[in-house]
This record gives structure tokens, sequence and C-alpha cells, in this order.
């Protein structure tokens, strides 16, 4: 399965946030239509549940508690519903997709049913290299939906997002002109373990593309009463630091910095004691992990790369999820690397350097690097 070429969209300063949205949904309205019209859960699932009674009172405190907190990224993302002629109703749903499902009777749910975004990450800092590698996995439906987005704020700060359609930018990977960037992996707690209408991880990922700091990105984490747990990967080039961040409902959070010793994220808590779903997607792709070598960015890509386990691959490739791309940030070379196909010899797509204010896109001989992947894959040193 082929997707269409990731494409990135300049956008800002904008006047206002709405501004922002709407020049997003503007330029990419046909990717989210697209989308949409194809997102068999928000078709099958949550417009069904939307248009029941049961889900006024849900929708209404999400949207009014969400609102409140974020006010900014709420218009923007009314801008982008209506820069893409979509109803807002479908981009409130596909963005709230995790806080929403959880509520729906699983009487109603069928074969489309939610499956978790089964991300990798793997993350090293040792003396040698510092690197974090993050599979994006998602439902095939995502595949030929998704873009980047580079934000230009009126306060000077910029970001690059790896955006899904109608998505708020981003609920996958981003960086900034802070030196900051972050990956994102869902982890599955209990129902008992979820609070109604509180704040949105799309939201929380939207602000975590304007922290100025890792201690500021921490606190934009910590101030918000998520409904659902996540995991986050905080990658601080300027401190060649990385910090896994798990939190749950209720104010939960757990730090893990990250050393050594290769640390493997797939979809379930590993620090933070929270009552979780049994994975066994997760809990394959993490026991393979274990038993692969993880001694250097050639042993990364080859295995976020593999596919021994043809029931639960470490890199996906259907029939439900699929790896829409692999990307590394290399907090050495202080650069973001964006794969598509397989990481062990896979298409380099994008190179964005990390060591000035603009994140520029590196001019790169794509075929000499493409070859270097190769090489790496069969052995060869970086």
């Amino acid at each position: 399965m082929e997707g269409k070429l990731l494409e990135m969209f300049e956008v800002g300063p904008c006047e206002d946030d709405y501004q922002l949205g709407f020049l997003i949904g503007q330029r990419f309205c046909n990717q989210i239509r697209s989308r949409l019209a194809g997102d068999l859960i928000l078709q099958k699932q949550l417009l069904p549940f939307a248009r029941t009674p049961h889900a006024q009172p849900l929708l209404k405190a999400l949207s009014e508690t969400n609102q409140k907190k974020f006010p900014r990224y709420w218009a923007e993302l009314l801008g982008t519903a209506d820069g893409s002629g979509v109803p807002v109703l479908d981009i409130i749903l596909v963005n709230f997709r995790k806080e929403i499902l959880p509520f729906i009777s699983k009487t109603t749910m069928n074969s489309n049913a939610d499956t978790t975004d089964d991300c990798s990450d793997v993350l090293i800092v040792s003396d040698s290299m510092a690197v974090a590698a993050h599979n994006e996995d998602a439902n095939v439906s995502l595949v030929g939906h998704t873009y980047l987005i580079k934000g230009k704020l009126s306060n000077g700060l910029s970001f690059i997002a790896y955006t899904y359609a109608g998505e708020l930018p981003s609920c996958a990977f981003g960086l900034n002109s802070q030196g900051l960037a972050f990956t994102l992996n869902s982890v599955p707690p209990v129902e008992d373990e979820i609070v109604p209408a509180g704040i949105g991880r799309n939201f929380v990922s939207r602000d975590l593309l304007e922290a100025t700091s890792t201690a500021d990105a921490l606190a934009r984490i910590r101030s918000s009463e998520v409904s659902v747990g996540h995991s986050y990967n905080l990658i601080d080039i300027q401190k060649r630091m990385i910090l896994n961040v798990e939190t749950a409902s209720r104010s939960r959070v757990s730090v893990h910095e990250v050393g050594a010793t290769p640390f493997f994220h797939a979809n379930m808590y590993l620090h933070l004691q929270v009552q979780q779903v049994h994975d066994e997607n997760s809990i394959s792709r993490q026991k393979r992990a274990a038993f692969l070598p993880q001694g250097s960015k050639t042993d990364v890509l080859s295995l976020l790369g593999d596919t021994e386990d043809t029931k639960y691959p470490i890199y996906m490739t259907g029939p439900t999820l699929y790896t829409l791309c692999t990307t590394v940030i290399d907090l050495d070379e202080r650069t973001l690397t964006i794969i598509e196909g397989n990481p062990k010899y896979g298409k380099v797509s994008h190179v964005f350097s990390m060591s000035s204010n603009e994140l520029n896109l590196k001019l790169v001989n794509h075929a000499e690097l493409n070859l270097k992947l190769v090489n790496h894959a069969e052995g060869t040193h970086l």
C-alpha cells in the first residue's frame, strides 16, 4: 500500500488562531474530507453515538472543558473545520476519539472497533549516541491522510508537526525552534481509570509544540487534567536529554530519564502504576524488542523494521494497522529525519535541522542518504 507524497505547509504568523486553523483546513481540504469519509471509526461508531441523547452531556462537557483550558487551540480547531468545509462535529469527534470511544456501549462496537494506536519507540542516551526513533502506526485509513505543518507564531516560535488530516498538530510527533521535540505512545488504561470530559490528548500535544523548555513541557503536561492517559517522549537537544513521561487521569505522572540502556516503549505503561488493558500486540512487540540488539542506530532501524512476528510485527503493513512512517531524532546531529517505508531500507522524505531557530529543511542528496540507510541495515557502521 502506498500513500501520497508527504506534503509540508508553511503557515503563519497569522492574525489569530482561527485563521491558522482555517488556512490549514483550506490547504488540506481534500485530504481532510477524504479521511473523514473513509474513517470507519468515525462513520460507524462516533457519529452514530453522537446522535444519541446519551452522548450529548459528554460532548458538551468535553467541548467546554477543552475550550476553557485551551481557547486558542479550540479556535484553531474551529478554523480547521471551516477552512476544509466539513461539519464541526466531525472535527470534534476525530480529535476526541480516544476520549469518547470508552463510553460507547460494547454492544454497539463492531469489527471496525478502534484498536490501540500501536506506535513503537527506541530511546537511547549513551556516550556514543543519543537517539529517539519512532514508528508512527495507525489505522490503515490514515494512509495518504497525513501532512506536515510548519507553523510560525507571532511570538517568534516555530514548530513542525506531523499531522493527521483534520486533527490538531500533532497527535504523532513534532519539534520546535526551542530545540525541543516529542514523540507519543498510546497507552490503554481500563475503563475505571478514565475520567469523562477531561482534557483531550490532542490538546495537550498541541500545547507541547509551544513549550520553551523541558521544565515548561513537563508543567504543561502536569497541569492538564486529562481524561485518558498517554506516554510522552520528550527530547531536549540542548541538554542532550530524553524523558519518557507516562500520564493517567487524576493528575498522575511518572517521569523516567533515558540513559545508556536502550529503552523500548510500545503501548503499555512501563513505570506508572495504572490498571491497564492486556494488549497482546504491545506485549509481543515489547518481548521481541528485548531479543534484538539496540546498540547502534543501525540496530535501532533494524528493530523498528522487524517483521519476524507475522501476527504482531513491530513494522506493520496491514490489514488493520499500518506504519505510516518512521522518524529518527539524533540529538548529536541535531536532526529529525522522516523515513517512508521499512526503516531498514526506506526512503528518506525529509531531514530537518534543529541547530537553528528556523527549523530548516536540510538540502540532502536523497539517493545518497537512502543508500546510507540500506548500508546501515546490511551491517555497515554509522
